[in-house]
């Protein structure tokens, strides 16, 4: 009889089990080894700064290395599709800006990864865009740009194809009498070097790598694409302040991984970068690139990107602007 009741609870047992499916068994607490933060542009970046500053962070919260793995190319194409096609398990996640998302899309005849492979985790920061020329130009103000412009072509340079700054130029071409060639460089520091070294005529990049060459006087500064001034140049007029609304662009730093990465893990991914940016280092860090906090998560930030990106492919189709 006893063995009869051992057999019963026995079957009993692995039916249970199997109605639950495989969640039921237990799983190591994630995380349980190192994890890959893959960013998808060149390292000196705000991008590469930001991922190691909260990197760091998880590295110490979590108990597991957070390694740092860049994979630039492509607009960012090339680090995104990396993450896109790893295993779903929160151990290869992505530190890069809502451009490849949001512009990639409409400015590449051939992605290599769906948009819809990944998932946000969080929207960490946005910036705005420095516009700033060399001043053998001669320009001083927005006034000298916008005659100039009109008289012969000036030459923008980039972080790279489908990067802010290329939109960015392509928006101020077609919104003013200004005439911009599209010059691009791998990553946002040999694309300030070019204004620097008068390679290029200008640029519309981020803010941190033009404002020493500002402050220095070998960059003039004209404007800001932010909706609010910058922190770290207050004086600077905002585009919408000298009447080009159009032209106000913010980039947005975010986090994703792939979509089939279950909630939980989600979750604590979540957690630890939130907490993370409101370190007070992190915080000095996000002012130090001249970085807003943001914080938006899940179906609010997934919103932000679709919106932006509908408003990005109406400038594409507007604009032309192509990815080489």
């Amino acid at each position: 009889m006893n063995r009869i009741r051992r057999h019963t609870l026995s079957a009993l047992a692995c039916t249970a089990l199997s109605m639950l499916g495989t969640d039921a068994i237990a799983q190591p607490a994630y995380p349980a080894k190192p994890v890959t933060l893959v960013t998808n542009f060149p390292p000196g970046g705000p991008a590469d700064i930001l991922a190691r500053s909260v990197g760091a962070v998880l590295q110490e919260t979590l108990k597991q290395p957070f390694v740092v793995d860049n994979k630039p190319g492509a607009g960012g194409n090339v680090g995104a599709a990396v993450v896109a096609k790893a295993p779903a398990d929160g151990y290869t996640v992505l530190f890069g800006i809502d451009t490849t998302f949001t512009i990639n899309p409409h400015l590449y005849p051939a992605m290599p990864f769906k948009p819809s492979d990944l998932k946000p985790v969080v929207i960490m920061a946005s910036s705005g865009l420095l516009l700033g020329v060399n001043p053998k130009t001669g320009i001083k103000s927005f006034g000298d740009l916008l005659s100039q412009g009109r008289q012969k072509t000036l030459n923008f340079s980039s972080a790279g194809n489908g990067s802010p700054g290329h939109l960015a130029a392509a928006i101020l071409s077609s919104s003013t009498p200004v005439k911009t060639m599209h010059i691009p460089y791998r990553g946002n520091t040999p694309a300030v070097t070019a204004v620097l070294s008068g390679e290029v005529d200008g640029g519309i990049l981020a803010t941190p790598g033009m404002l020493p060459h500002v402050q220095s006087g070998k960059i003039t500064a004209l404007a800001v694409t932010s909706g609010q001034r910058s922190q770290l140049a207050p004086k600077l007029p905002t585009v919408a302040e000298l009447g080009l609304k159009s032209l106000e662009q913010e980039v947005l730093y975010l986090v994703m991984v792939p979509a089939a990465t279950p909630d939980s893990v989600v979750q604590i991914l979540t957690n630890g970068i939130t907490d993370a940016l409101q370190r007070p280092d992190v915080k000095e860090r996000l002012k130090s690139l001249d970085l807003f906090y943001e914080g938006q998560t899940g179906a609010a930030a997934a919103k932000r990107l679709a919106d932006m990106g509908v408003r990005y492919g109406q400038i594409v189709r507007a604009t032309g602007i192509k990815s080489d």
